[in-house]
Parts: structure tokens; sequence; C-alpha cells
């Protein structure tokens, strides 16, 4: 299997390739790289993940130029290429057990760009397209430690950690998945040939003292622990139902995986 992954400086990009390249043949590029190829370059690979993005998708009104997804699904839409669309948990309002047919309720451009590029992609490509809407991604490389898009839960950890602090989360909780986690549910899902709209997640409550103490486990300097004064307007507790996917997979997804996975990354960024 060939597959094109697009985003050479992208966090998740250089995970999924880690992983992938185990099993399949990879290549992966900028976007700058391939947007102006035609569409006899697209149709040596098997899959397209795009992992990249830019700063007015995420954060202005929807745009056709801005989505890169789009785009590159318009070069393979007369080939037999697959496209994996990464989307957001975002697009759904903020309870517990999420369906991937539960109500959608997008409040910002980011997660109201998603959805708009997931019905286009859908009428694109048919059943050539794979949704994955993605919980909290816990995921750590020190060389992409400066991020210069969307901010996610493990840059801000760090951020505080520098200003020699963490926040104090009481009883507020999310879902997460490893990075690690994340490419083994792509790779079971393109060997099975899948399609269609996954929630991707641990699939339960997580909180976020026990992730902030995981990450902070190889700390050994002292730090301050203060209140997160935006707690009241961080009260998005949520999270997703993950029974279609693990279904589909067979993959056991545990929160030990996810603490021991959050302490390897404590070791990496404390030592």
């Amino acid at each position: 299997m060939k597959i094109l992954i697009i985003g050479r400086k992208s966090r998740i990009g250089l995970s999924l390739k880690k992983y992938l390249g185990n099993f399949f043949f990879i290549r992966m590029d900028n976007y700058k790289e391939i947007e102006n190829k035609k569409s006899i370059f697209f149709n040596q690979f098997d899959y397209l993940i795009n992992c990249s993005s830019n700063k007015s998708y995420i954060e202005k009104k929807y745009n056709l130029k801005n989505d890169y997804d789009y785009q590159i699904a318009k070069k393979i839409a007369n080939s037999d290429v697959k496209q994996i669309f990464l989307s957001s948990r975002k697009i759904y309002p903020a309870k517990d057990n999420i369906k991937e047919k539960d109500k959608k309720k997008p409040l910002c451009n980011y997660s109201k760009n998603k959805l708009l590029t997931e019905k286009k992609l859908i009428n694109l490509l048919k059943d050539r397209i794979l949704i994955l809407r993605i919980s909290n991604l816990i995921g750590y490389d020190k060389i992409l430690s400066k991020r210069k898009l969307h901010k996610t839960f493990i840059d801000i950890f760090f951020e505080n950690i520098k200003k020699g602090y963490i926040l104090k989360n009481n009883g507020l909780y999310k879902d997460f998945i490893s990075a690690k986690n994340f490419s083994k549910i792509i790779e079971r899902l393109m060997l099975k040939n899948a399609t269609g709209v996954f929630n991707v997640s641990a699939g339960q409550k997580i909180y976020l003292d026990d992730i902030v103490k995981w990450l902070n486990h190889h700390n050994l300097k002292k730090v301050r622990v203060i209140d997160n004064k935006l707690i009241e307007s961080n009260k998005a507790c949520f999270y997703l139902n993950n029974q279609k996917l693990l279904k589909f997979t067979k993959i056991k997804i545990t929160l030990s995986e996810l603490k021991n996975e959050c302490k390897k990354i404590s070791k990496i960024y404390f030592k």
C-alpha cells in the first residue's frame, strides 16, 4: 500500500509516518509541494492523508481556497485513490456519549469549516472518503514544540510549565487518545478498507487533573498549582462514543495506555 501524507511539519503527520512506515510505503510532502501537481501524480497512491492546514481555515469563515482537503479531493475525484479527512469532535455540542449520528453544533469558525469540508468531501468522493472525528490527541515531538497554528491541550500544559505553574481543573473531563493509538487505528481502518465516519477517542471521561499529573510525572522542579480562572468558560465536558470504531478495528483502547504515553512524553520533555 502506498500512502501520501501531506504536512512535513505536522506533529500528527510525523507520528503517522513513523508508525505506518513500518508497514507501508510512505511519501511525505508539504501542501505547497503538491498543490500544483496534476491528477496523474496522485494516482500512484492508495490513500492520501492531509495533516496540514492554514490560519485562515482555522480562524476565518469558510473559503474554498483555504480548504486544503477539498482542493486535494478535486485532484483525485476521477481516480480510485481514497482520502482520509482529519475532522474534529468540536462539530458536536459538548455532552457525554456522543455518537456519530448525534446532532451537530459547531460553535467556532474552525469547527464550522470542518463540518462544511466533511459534507463537500462526501459529495465529491462518495465511498472513497474516510472521516475521523478526533478528540484531543496526546503526542509530543521536541523538534516541533513551538506550534504556529491552533494549540492543543499538551501545548498549553508545557507553556504553563515554562512559566512555573500548572492549572487546577476541578472536576473537568474531556476525551483523549494517544498519537500511538491514533496511528494504529488508521492502519487498521485502511487495511479493512473503511469508509464513512468514525469517532476516534478513548471513549470515556478522562479528568484533566489526571492528564496534568501524568504529564508532570518526571518534573523534578516544584511548580505552583493555581486555580484555572477560565474554568467557568471551559466547562465543555464531553466524551465520545467510540463503539463503532472498536467494533470495526478490534483495537483495545485503555486508560493505562494513555497514562503510560503521557509519562513517556513527560520523560522526553523533562529529561
